[in-house]
């Protein structure tokens, strides 16, 4: 094959698009017939599916470093909208200056491809260091709430995140490197699993899962939500992954099962805070930060499963 198919992330990109076009138009019909607004859910995450795939594919197609750069911002976005919907005390403003900096220096580890540093730096070096920076500023009421406020942002918006880039990165056991085909990958999985959970439960959902965090998940969602996620990886490893068929309905299990940890996670956050959106950046459908919510928990474990099962050395 030549020309703009002639990679399998082109491939994919294809067919993604493809299905999304094929999604707006049955939405759009079932829209025309929507009376009562039912669709209107459904609708908003097929535009934000555009937006998302739209940031992606510009990610994709650009050389590695500008992807990097491009997560960089991601995360930079996410922890913004983090911090301002968290209580935050006077004293903790002198301290975002220096949170803000380990996005740069995270991000500075992926595009080295310095894994001993970058595995460590947020969870070990900026956990021990950043309490200390909250210290210097002198105010102990609040303490441990502000200190574990920041550095749990910190975790699931850049730490979390910039996993997914390290894909790019990530040497293969073949020879070859990651790329973007794996970051394609994980992101349908991703979107396509929080859609599909959606579908399936107004299909069929009768059984809450946990209503007093979030109302409309259902047992009937979860589980059609993670047979899909597990039917697609499949379809899409044997064009975008080196992944065995038997580890390819593994790692689909997995995402479906932590994708939906991660957002009622996000939903027991904003629960706890009142508010029904973490932003506005994505019209309709809230923010960088209520999109990214099931990627901050499968990011790390697809990087490390892939890391430990198909990684060189």
């Amino acid at each position: 094959m030549s020309g703009f198919f002639s990679e399998p992330v082109h491939i994919g990109l294809a067919i993604v698009l493809g299905l999304l076009l094929s999604a707006s138009v049955i939405v759009s019909v079932m829209r025309m017939r929507d009376e009562d607004n039912q669709y209107k859910e459904l609708s908003d995450r097929v535009k934000s599916w555009w937006v998302m795939i739209g940031i992606f594919s510009l990610a994709l197609l650009s050389s590695p470093n500008v992807s990097v750069v491009l997560f960089a911002l991601i995360s930079f976005l996410a922890f913004k909208e983090f911090v301002s919907i968290i209580p935050l005390r006077r004293a903790d403003r002198r301290v975002l200056f220096w949170a803000y900096l380990t996005i740069p220096f995270q991000y500075y580890l992926v595009a080295t491809g310095w894994y001993g540093l970058f595995v460590v730096f947020i969870p070990v070096w900026v956990f021990f260091l950043l309490p200390f920076r909250f210290l210097i500023a002198g105010q102990t009421d609040g303490f441990l709430k502000s200190v574990s406020a920041i550095s749990w942002g910190l975790m699931i918006t850049v730490f979390a995140v910039s996993h997914a880039a390290f894909l790019m990165k990530l040497p293969l056991s073949d020879g070859s490197v990651g790329g973007p085909a794996l970051i394609l990958f994980l992101a349908v999985l991703n979107q396509g699993n929080d859609v599909a959970q959606y579908v399936w439960g107004k299909l069929c959902g009768k059984h809450k899962i946990i209503p007093s965090v979030s109302p409309n998940k259902t047992w009937e969602g979860f589980l059609g939500g993670v047979g899909t996620t597990a039917v697609l990886s499949v379809l899409l490893s044997t064009i975008l992954t080196p992944f065995s068929f038997g580890f390819a309905i593994m790692i689909g299990i997995f995402l479906g099962i932590t994708g939906f940890i991660g957002d009622v996670t996000m939903s027991a956050l904003k629960r706890d805070l009142r508010i029904k959106d973490a932003g506005a950046l994505i019209p309709g459908h809230g923010g960088i930060l209520d999109r990214i919510d099931s990627l901050s928990l499968s990011a790390p474990l697809f990087f490390h499963m892939v890391r430990y099962f198909y990684g060189a050395g």
